[in-house]
């Protein structure tokens, strides 16, 4: 995705661009019926009864208005609701669900065209055969607001709740997951160093990686005609001394700026193209939810079975050639371990008491081995770092009896998980 593409695709989430469009074509259509009157006969327009158009735009105008600060009111309690009893890194998804913003926006511009239209009656610009061009397009605005209404009730009872979250985070990781240019490493990390005589590019900002516009560094590496070697992906956070890439070739400041332009950088981690960022929102809200405060061993067990269905679809990835970086550029792969971790330490961390969250976390990761038996080395780090948690954690021996037979069972002493 180019760099002005991910720039549209981010303004286009923004809250305030729905209930823009919308609120412009209300104006257009309110307006629309004082310079399309002439195209009405008189007597059509004397049938139709258009004169009643007054009373339904002041009730219009009136309802609307309500309506607009009731769903507000409700959206924000809903962010307020997750970002203290969920995680505050999930809100992004509830301001940027797709639902609530065309509803704000139906109900915002429905207010806007009946003031519109309630002003331009009051000047008397639309005459009797204006008013049923404005009549009609109050039975459309009507017929909007219904359907958004309808659609909105039913979302509301769901809005913010922690499976409604839960499931929203899946999705986003799933998402990434889909957009990863390789499918994920496995095993011991990769070391690799950036060979001296290297030309290494750096950033002047601290931040985040948000999108990597891969099309202009390889525009770069083809004009330069060397290979251009990323370091640094979406989700890691850059500073002055840390690489972004390296070239064994010499480029000047122009195509050292190319490449750094390339890279966006913001305060904030994003959802699109960092999975492992919904990985962490997820063992967040696991965190949060087997905190002594809450005791809620079930959202967490929830929680691991959303995770588990990311990472089985990181597993399972296979790059299209659409997303495939160009030629002359090398992207590292996510680490599949740094994606366990990101989810599971957490929670074998604050669920080593729970012998619910214990069992479950183990039968998990014992079918990731089955899905992709190269998993299994980090799959089996991470079940016995849970299980040697749990036995410290745990206050009944007949637990811990459980926990290490379930163990020894799906891993056995050639730690190969049982399929």
């Amino acid at each position: 995705m180019r760099g002005w593409q991910w720039a549209v695709r981010l303004l286009t989430r923004q809250m305030w661009f729905r209930a823009g469009l919308f609120c412009v074509f209300a104006v257009l259509l309110a307006l629309a019926s004082a310079f399309l009157g002439h195209t009405i006969s008189y007597d059509f327009a004397a049938k139709v009864g258009s004169k009643s158009v007054d009373g339904i735009l002041n009730l219009l105008a009136s309802s609307m208005l309500a309506v607009t600060t009731f769903s507000l009111t409700a959206m924000v309690q809903a962010y307020a609701g997750a970002t203290s009893s969920i995680t505050p890194r999930a809100v992004q998804l509830l301001i940027d669900d797709s639902t609530s913003q065309n509803a704000l926006a139906t109900f915002l511009g429905s207010f806007l065209f009946a003031i519109v239209g309630i002003i331009a009656l009051s000047t008397g610009i639309y005459g009797n055969t204006g008013r049923v061009i404005l009549y009609a397009g109050t039975i459309l605005v009507i017929l909007f607001i219904v359907v958004t209404f309808l659609r909105w009730i039913q979302h509301i009872a769901r809005f913010g709740r922690v499976s409604d979250t839960i499931d929203r985070v899946e999705r986003a990781a799933t998402d990434a997951v889909r957009m990863m240019m390789q499918p994920p490493r496995f095993g011991a990390e990769d070391n690799a160093s950036v060979p001296s005589d290297a030309h290494v590019v750096h950033h002047e900002k601290i931040g985040r990686i948000t999108h990597v516009d891969l099309a202009q560094i390889g525009e770069v590496a083809d004009a330069i005609g060397a290979d251009i070697h990323l370091v640094s992906i979406p989700g890691h956070l850059v500073d002055p001394a840390k690489p972004l890439a390296w070239v064994r070739a010499t480029i000047d400041d122009d195509q050292a700026c190319l490449i750094r332009d390339a890279f966006t950088i913001e305060h904030h981690r994003t959802f699109d193209h960092d999975p492992r960022f919904g990985l962490v929102v997820l063992g967040e809200i696991a965190a949060r939810a087997l905190s002594p405060a809450v005791n809620d061993p079930g959202t967490a067990i929830a929680v691991v079975e959303a995770a588990t269905r990311v990472l089985a679809a990181a597993l399972r990835h296979r790059p299209d050639e659409e997303r495939s970086p160009p030629a002359r550029v090398t992207v590292p792969p996510f680490a599949f371990s740094d994606m366990l971790e990101d989810v599971f330490r957490p929670i074998a961390r604050d669920g080593a008491g729970t012998i619910e969250v214990g069992l479950r976390l183990q039968k998990a990761l014992a079918a990731l081995v089955v899905i992709d038996d190269r998993s299994t080395i980090d799959c089996r780090n991470e079940a016995q770092d849970a299980v040697d948690r749990g036995r410290t954690r745990l206050s009944s021996d007949r637990d811990i009896a459980e926990l290490s037979r379930l163990h020894h069972t799906l891993w056995g002493n050639h730690g190969v998980a049982a399929s």
